[in-house]
């Protein structure tokens, strides 16, 4: 049997990022939200027509949003889905500062 060589690159932890896309940081942030949305949504047990009707969105939106589909999404639509859906959402800074290139968003559910 002979073992070939696998080049690889170590991915940054953003995908968009690795793969050169615009906006990286804001596609991560938009995704790891609209992740936590459909979380919520299939806890419920809810439809996407019954989903949207808490969310206030047509059902082909909220088809959109829980397949991934973000481009008609900003951030600030996505955080209103969550109160929607009767979640809170904290925005925390850090104080510590730290190097442009080190600073990362995270977003985290407790």
């Amino acid at each position: 049997m002979v073992r070939r060589k696998t080049d690889y690159t170590q991915s940054s932890g953003n995908v968009f990022a690795d793969l050169g896309l615009p906006n990286a940081e804001e596609r991560l942030l938009k995704s790891q939200l609209a992740v936590q949305i459909r979380r919520f949504v299939e806890q419920k047990g809810w439809t996407q027509s019954e989903a949207a009707e808490v969310i206030g969105l047509d059902q082909p939106k909220v088809s959109n949003l829980l397949r991934g589909r973000l481009s008609g999404f900003s951030v600030d639509r996505l955080l209103n889905v969550l109160n929607r859906l009767g979640h809170n959402v904290e925005v925390r800074i850090s104080a510590k500062e730290y190097d442009p290139e080190d600073a990362k968003t995270l977003v985290t559910v407790s």
